[in-house]
């Protein structure tokens, strides 16, 4: 693997300022501080992900990458017989979760015609924190003719943990991009719902010429906000312990249709939920409530399953998880 100072056409990937959070939210920021441990920037606490694919021969090839511990991936996989194309990504952090003072970076550039299917292998895990914070930056473009899912497993903070995480998606007029998130309350099993200390979370939905499609910001701190709700009160959880969201970017379909076709995905399965078109008519979204981890996971899936057989005419295949 070349060493990013090799390359004059790439970023140094190991400098701060590639990895390090941007427009750090204020009740982030204020946590910042320097940790009895390691501190931000030291080894095995900068995580760093760039792949790049392109069509090659018929099918999406991985003609780029670039994965510093603990982000990593292993080989593509081409899973799915009704796309025998597209290529299926398991994103994996070899340190078992985010821990106090990471920061991650994870790029993800899908080339013209591209058909790429990214996920995570396990629920993403933020540990409790003493000092200071973990950020995670996500980049993701889908140039002409691309057709791209980033559908990562559930969130789950614990105990005592911060985290931000920006995430940019660049789409190009005639490309899809199908992106979801779950967050759990936290460590349920053990009691622990909405004990994490601040968790907050930026997507920003754009042209390639900068037009702004979507912007969906959240900000979750217990125990604070005028009204003593904290994060259960109306317009957050709601009193629920699972919020999903799916987003879909694309012109092969009215944004009605595609709204259409995830309300009617989610009807009867009993999650609280609702379903718009997004600005500009470049698509739809959708966002759930629910308590039970089996029927949120089913939701999600139902709402995916439904969107791809719009989109592409083929069913999604089972992604085989355990």
């Amino acid at each position: 693997m070349p060493s990013a100072l090799s390359r004059p056409d790439r970023p140094d990937r190991l400098a701060p300022g590639h990895y390090t959070a941007v427009r750090v939210p204020p009740e982030v920021a204020a946590l910042a501080s320097v940790p009895d441990t390691l501190a931000p920037g030291s080894p095995a606490k900068v995580g760093i992900l760039d792949l790049a694919f392109a069509v090659r021969g018929g099918r999406t090839e991985l003609v780029e990458r670039y994965q510093k511990t603990p982000l990593q991936i292993m080989r593509p996989l081409w899973i799915d017989p009704e796309l025998p194309g597209m290529s299926y990504v398991y994103l994996m952090a070899t340190g078992g979760g985010i821990a106090q003072a990471d920061r991650y970076r994870m790029d993800f550039r899908c080339g013209p015609g591209t058909q790429v299917h990214l996920t995570t292998q396990a629920a993403t895990k933020v540990f409790r924190m003493e000092h200071d914070y973990a950020s995670q930056r996500v980049h993701l473009t889908a140039d002409p003719g691309a057709y791209v899912e980033y559908l990562p497993d559930p969130l789950i903070p614990f105990k005592d943990s911060r985290f931000y995480q920006r995430t940019e998606v660049t789409v190009a007029p005639d490309a899809t991009v199908v992106i979801g998130d779950t967050l759990t309350a936290g460590r349920l099993a053990r009691g622990e719902r909405h004990d994490y200390r601040v968790l907050a979370t930026d997507l920003h939905i754009s042209r390639p010429d900068g037009t702004l499609l979507a912007i969906d910001t959240l900000r979750l701190a217990p125990g604070t906000g005028a009204s003593g709700h904290g994060v259960v009160g109306p317009g957050v959880f709601a009193g629920h312990d699972h919020v999903a969201s799916l987003f879909v970017v694309s012109d092969r379909a009215p944004a009605t249709g595609i709204a259409d076709t995830m309300h009617e995905a989610l009807a009867g399965l009993g999650v609280l939920y609702g379903v718009s078109v997004l600005p500009r008519e470049c698509g739809a979204w959708l966002r759930f409530l629910d308590d039970s981890p089996v029927r949120a996971a089913a939701a999600h899936t139902a709402a995916w399953h439904a969107v791809r057989r719009l989109l592409t005419g083929h069913p999604a295949p089972d992604l085989r998880k355990t």
